[in-house]
């Protein structure tokens, strides 16, 4: 299975939901998932404030692409900020996080896997 296949449409009416973790500060408007191996493209979004230190460093099976619209965070591991603007691309098992931020972040996600 894959990503299910869409054209153009309004993501304001994909609602946002609250990350693993259950942080209600830190939630996620899933855009698109494959259902078995639960890879998605999302928006991410800290509000200010949020705090992702309990779910600890994060390492993924899949790959991961990540693009700052707006806001920032500061990965407390790197002791770094990323602001709007700045992409990452993290292969498989690259370590990242705990994020914490100040103003809040919103993010684009693709997460895939290439096998």
């Amino acid at each position: 299975m894959s990503k299910p296949e869409y054209e153009f449409f309004p993501v304001a009416g994909v609602p946002f939901t609250v990350c693993p973790g259950d942080d209600p500060k830190i939630t996620e408007r899933i855009l698109a998932k494959d259902p078995e191996s639960g890879v998605a493209t999302r928006i991410l979004r800290y509000e200010p404030g949020a705090d992702s230190t309990p779910m600890g460093v994060q390492k993924h099976d899949f790959w991961e692409e990540v693009y700052i619209l707006e806001g920032s965070f500061h990965d407390l591991t790197l002791d770094q900020t990323f602001s709007a603007g700045q992409y990452a691309c993290r292969p498989p098992g690259m370590p990242h996080g705990p994020w914490r931020t100040d103003e809040g972040v919103v993010t684009f996600e693709v997460r895939y896997r290439t096998a």
